[in-house]
């Protein structure tokens, strides 16, 4: 079986788009993972009854991120996807989040997309098009998303599209300097 994490995300500067692939929709109290050994998605966590994903989550393939994992994806979708549907997205931009697990700090962003396909952010190009608490909730569900857990997130800042294409390059850069067999 073929390892999707390593598809190219055929990063498209001019138009700010790249490929992306749902670990977690949208609506669900279950986190799935994607394991590159087996190519199947394993559960990760379960959130508390009551509780649920606000968003579509997943990753950006051929991208390695300071966490060791490719870079994380929110997707800002009509209807919850699915976990391992693989699409096209348009970059809004990102939410920079230091995370801190073990005493150990690094930068862990949330790079902000949606389906090129979408008719309800169709007119949205970036994350200033959204609505201003966005960033405030996403900080807030995931102290929650933490609350029982060694790791903690702490939401920095914001960057537009261009920064987060910078971003991916980056995570394409680490993935070919990391060696073969990760």
């Amino acid at each position: 079986m073929s390892d999707i994490s390593r598809l190219p995300h055929e990063l498209n500067r001019e138009k700010r788009q790249c490929k992306a692939v749902i670990e977690t929709p949208k609506g669900r109290r279950t986190k799935f993972k994607y394991e590159n050994d087996s190519g199947l998605f394993s559960l990760s966590k379960v959130l508390p009854q009551g509780f649920s994903f606000p968003f579509d989550f997943g990753f950006i393939p051929s991208t390695i991120g300071e966490d060791g994992d490719p870079l994380d994806v929110v997707i800002l979708m009509d209807e919850p996807g699915h976990v391992g549907c693989l699409l096209q997205v348009r970059l809004l931009g990102a939410i920079k989040i230091e995370q801190t697990s073990k005493g150990k700090k690094i930068n862990d962003p949330r790079l902000i997309g949606v389906p090129i396909q979408s008719f309800d952010f169709v007119d949205i190009h970036e994350l200033a098009d959204l609505r201003q608490d966005l960033t405030q909730q996403f900080a807030e569900f995931l102290a929650l998303y933490n609350k029982n857990s060694d790791t903690q997130d702490k939401v920095t800042g914001t960057c537009g599209p261009e920064e987060a294409m910078d971003l991916i390059d980056e995570g394409s850069r680490r993935l070919k300097e990391q060696p073969q067999g990760r």
